[in-house]
């Protein structure tokens, strides 16, 4: 079985032949069938570098021993009973000892599900409707998170997808990321509406772009002043740069934080929590509801526990190395072969944006060439090296990658930019 065959036979069953659109990629996706440690393995036997790591969320790696360990004991003990358990309060309370503003929370199935719950929550405190958003971060698929700006900052956002209704997207306003005259001025625009402000510290579902200085602090005084909640949208930055969510990194404290990705250590999770006069609208003890057959389940609070186990005890330091490595090259690659581009990184996260000088925005990034990228990222996948698929993703680095794959992808990367520029025409 090969993955082309795969796909004809995915293709007939599930609409574009994947479960999720980033997934594909011209002319069809890799199939995969194991993992082990940085490497993905598909049904072919050919072994790739993975550096997607599902999205972000396989910091220590593929089937972590520790981790699967964790989890057969968990599987032979029962592993879906609808009642609350004693890992779920020990994974709480690592989150709780290990971050600054998360005083009480709610585990929930996904990122899309946390940062839903937390704008409901968020309006039913302030007694407001509108949320801001900035144009270009991601906060899952439901309704309202599913918003983009119009003509202008100042107008109601525009539905990123057919059947939003008109009804919804007029709740969410959009300002730009890295400029807070934009956020001054939609907030003034809709004064005494703005339930909260919600955005994500690093945004890195356009790849990585990081804040500017006092942005993310200019922030904090503008939901306050405008007595808005501020929430961090931290499922993909939570514990990726250090034990900690990144608000802790930047000394900005939010009002309500969103986690996912690395707390679950690759099982499905996400969280919401913050201050708990907040907190404490949820139903039972308040009147906001939130529920979930899976919220909390055994497996997730197992391999969650584990996973944050290890890491309290891990050098970030050495992910931020080996990212750095991988980063200078590519861009000393870049220059040798005259490729213009900007390469933004941060911590373990990197991404490039070829054909353009900055990437500090939404609207910079959606200039780059993307089909430079794509060339770009083939040559690397037909190399052994799988990045991930779209230029609007990030490049994760996990606890499991050493020396020698940081060694072989370098050695690839050159390789892979000169056939993305001389190759143009395909």
């Amino acid at each position: 079985m090969n993955s082309e065959t795969l796909f004809r036979e995915s293709s007939s069953i599930f609409p574009g032949g994947v479960n999720s659109p980033v997934r594909y990629y011209d002319p069809f996706p890799v199939f995969f069938r194991r993992g082990s440690g940085s490497r993905l393995e598909d049904y072919e036997g050919r072994r790739y570098i993975d550096y997607s790591l599902g999205f972000g969320a396989m910091i220590l790696g593929h089937a972590n021993p520790e981790v699967v360990k964790r989890l057969q004991e968990r599987i032979g003990d029962g592993y879906l009973f609808g009642t609350p358990t004693e890992d779920e309060i020990n994974l709480a309370k690592i989150i709780k000892g290990s971050s600054r503003t998360i005083k009480k929370m709610r585990f929930t199935n996904s990122g899309t599900e946390a940062t839903m719950h937390a704008m409901r929550l968020s309006r039913a405190y302030t007694k407001k409707k509108k949320i801001l958003k900035m144009e270009g971060c991601f906060h899952g698929a439901h309704d309202y998170a599913l918003i983009k700006s119009g003509s202008g900052t100042l107008t109601f956002g525009v539905p990123s997808s057919p059947g939003i209704p008109e009804e919804v997207s007029k709740t969410v306003i959009v300002a730009d990321y890295n400029d807070l005259d934009s956020v001054k001025k939609t907030l003034e625009s809709n004064r005494n509406e703005t339930a909260a402000i919600i955005v994500e510290p690093v945004m890195g579902n356009v790849g990585v772009i990081k804040p500017a200085d006092g942005f993310l602090k200019g922030l904090r005084e503008l939901a306050t002043e405008h007595d808005a909640l501020l929430i961090f949208d931290e499922v993909i930055t939570g514990y990726r740069f250090a034990f900690s969510p990144y608000q802790d990194l930047a000394a900005v404290e939010p009002d309500l934080t969103t986690l996912g990705k690395v707390i679950g250590g690759g099982a499905p999770i996400g969280l919401f929590g913050g201050r708990s006069d907040i907190m404490d609208m949820i139903s039972p003890s308040g009147p906001v509801y939130q529920s979930g057959t899976f919220s909390g389940n055994p497996l997730s609070m197992a391999s969650g526990l584990q996973t944050m186990q290890i890491l309290k005890n891990s050098d970030y330091g050495r992910l931020s190395r080996n990212t750095e490595k991988i980063v200078k090259a590519l861009d000393s690659s870049m220059q040798t072969l005259n490729i213009n581009g900007a390469i933004n990184s941060m911590g373990s996260m990197y991404q490039v944006f070829f054909g353009i000088k900055n990437a500090d925005n939404y609207r910079e990034v959606m200039t780059a060439d993307r089909g430079f990228f794509k060339r770009y990222f083939r040559h690397m996948l037909d190399n052994g090296i799988y990045l991930p698929p779209s230029m609007f993703e990030t490049n994760f680095m996990s606890f499991a990658h050493d020396s020698h794959d940081i060694e072989f992808t370098i050695s690839n990367m050159e390789e892979s930019l000169k056939h993305a520029r001389d190759n143009s025409g395909n």
